[in-house]
Order: C-alpha cells, then sequence, then structure tokens
C-alpha cells in the first residue's frame, strides 16, 4: 500500500534529480533510468509519476522557472524605483540558486528542447514575455524610447551570459555577471536620447 503524501515528495525528488543529472551531463542526454537512481526510485515510479521523459524535463523546467519568479519578486519587494526594479531582474538571473552549474546547464538544455517540444517551447515563450515585460515597464520611465532597445540588450546579455557559463569556457561569477549588466546599464541609460 503506497504512503500516504508520499507523491509531492517523490515529484520534488525527480525533478531536483533531472536538474542534477542534466547537469552533470551537461545535456539532455539522460534517462529514466539515471534519474530515478539519483532519486533513489525504480524507473517505473518515475514512469509512474510523470509518464515520459519528456514531461519529466517540463516539471524541471517548470520548477526552476517558478524559483526563478519567486526570486524576481523578492528582489522587488528592496526595488523602490524603476532603475531597482531593472536591477532585481538582473539580480534575480545570476542569484546563486539561479546561476549554479547544475541550473545553468538546465536553462541551456531547456532552449535545446524548446526547439523540438511545444510544451517547452510554450514555457520558454513564457519565460521570455515575462522577463522583457519587467524589464520594459521599468526601463520606460527612465530611458522613454529606447526602452524596448535597452530590453532587448539586457535579455541577449543574461542570455549570452548564460550560454558562455554553460559552455565553460569563460567562466563568470554571480558577482561579476550582474556586474556587467549594471555597467551596461548605466552606460546605456547615459546614452539614451532624453
Amino acid at each position: 500500500m503506497p504512503k500516504i503524501g508520499m507523491e509531492p515528495i517523490r515529484r520534488s525528488a525527480l525533478v531536483e534529480a533531472t536538474i542534477h543529472e542534466i547537469g552533470a551531463r551537461g545535456s539532455l542526454d539522460v534517462t529514466v533510468s539515471q534519474i530515478a537512481r539519483r532519486a533513489g526510485m525504480s524507473p517505473a515510479l518515475a514512469h509512474h509519476y510523470f509518464g515520459s521523459k519528456e514531461q519529466i524535463f517540463a516539471a524541471a523546467m517548470r520548477h526552476i522557472l517558478a524559483l526563478y519568479g519567486a526570486e524576481v519578486r523578492g528582489a522587488y519587494t528592496m526595488a523602490h524605483t524603476p532603475r531597482d526594479r531593472v536591477e532585481a531582474v538582473i539580480r534575480a538571473s545570476f542569484s546563486t540558486a539561479q546561476f549554479r552549474p547544475e541550473m545553468v546547464s538546465a536553462w541551456l538544455n531547456f532552449y535545446v528542447q524548446a526547439q523540438k517540444s511545444d510544451g517547452a517551447r510554450r514555457l520558454l515563450n513564457i519565460y521570455q514575455c515575462r522577463m522583457r515585460s519587467n524589464l520594459r515597464h521599468a526601463l520606460r520611465p527612465i530611458a522613454g524610447a529606447a526602452a524596448p532597445m535597452l530590453t532587448s540588450g539586457l535579455a541577449a546579455m543574461i542570455d549570452g551570459l548564460y550560454i558562455r557559463q554553460a559552455l565553460r569556457t569563460d567562466p563568470i561569477s554571480p558577482d561579476a555577471a550582474i556586474d556587467v549588466l549594471v555597467q551596461y546599464l548605466d552606460t546605456a541609460l547615459k546614452e539614451a536620447p532624453e
């Protein structure tokens, strides 16, 4: 007889194991068996809870996106100005929880998965639209007509720093990544037409 209340615990363990397995391998080339083994359960149980490897990957990405959303909301509580709100998005993107190696690998592989999975593409679109909306909303009062361009630039730089980190050719610390983006923001705001 199954233990009452174990399903959420096991689902969470499988999601965390998925993130760690992707991080350890640096790709989506992981099996349900490997994920289940890391979570301390059988592959049959993993299939029971999620149905397929793609659904496990989707659950892992929803988890990562939920963590990211919580980071942004938490950073917003300290933001008092539009400039602070932009920096809150930047800081949330490079928090120690989001920018650890397994999360960076999971993000990069999420982009790869979005090329062939409608569900992953939908999640990625939601994330991108929300991040751009948050940036554009905060930038509009301080950058005026340059807000859309700055939004695109900041979003591209965030993605680019994640790609560099995932490739591990030119690693950067979370604080250094934040500094790069804040310096770009400061320079761009000085040069933005009034």
